[in-house]
């Protein structure tokens, strides 16, 4: 497993081995240790998640404020999507940058956004099956979000091709959410 930090160095671009033969492939997709090697701190991943979603949706930008802010580690199993993290820390030298790449069933590559991202991607093949671990529970009381398009971000699709939940249309833009974000950038300490 390869690790690569990305224009916003506490987003990893993880990148896993394949081994492929006439039978197929086989891929070790996480490995603890590893990556709390190259994070320098331990990761408690404690739930996974799973979402199918068809050509044009666009899930985000979601996050989830302290006590239950969430790493994840995010990967395609099946299809191709954007996938988006954009920076909510607010003494963050990147505070409202975001850093993006493309994740699919070929490559394999995962992204690990850490606690204090807005995380949200857009499917640009047929169908995509997204898998995702987190380190910290859901709750709905800390769920939030900022409006998808507020950032200048290419989503990859045209306007009238996107679908998006009502609750993703009507989140606040930026500008109206940031006093909000109680995040700090050494939250891991």
């Amino acid at each position: 497993m390869e690790f690569e930090r990305l224009a916003i160095k506490d987003v990893i671009l993880c990148k896993p081995t394949v081994h492929k033969d006439e039978r197929g492939y086989f891929v070790e997709t996480f490995r603890q240790d590893l990556l709390d090697n190259f994070l320098g701190f331990k990761i408690n991943f404690v739930q996974d998640n799973e979402s199918l979603s068809s050509f044009g949706v666009l899930r985000g930008l979601h996050y989830q404020l302290p006590p239950f802010a969430q790493s994840k580690l995010v990967r395609v199993i099946e299809g191709e999507v954007l996938d988006i993290a954009v920076d909510i820390r607010k003494n963050s030298p990147t505070f409202g940058s975001f850093t993006g790449v493309m994740l699919n069933s070929e490559n394999k590559h995962q992204l690990f956004i850490p606690r204090g991202f807005a995380h949200g991607f857009a499917v640009l093949s047929k169908t995509a099956v997204f898998a995702y671990k987190v380190d910290n529970y859901y709750s709905k009381e800390c769920d939030r979000g900022l409006f998808y398009d507020d950032f200048g971000i290419n989503w990859g699709l045209d306007k009238a091709k996107r679908i998006l939940s009502s609750k993703d249309l009507n989140w606040p833009n930026f500008s109206q959410a940031k006093e909000l974000f109680e995040f700090e950038i050494n939250y891991y300490a």
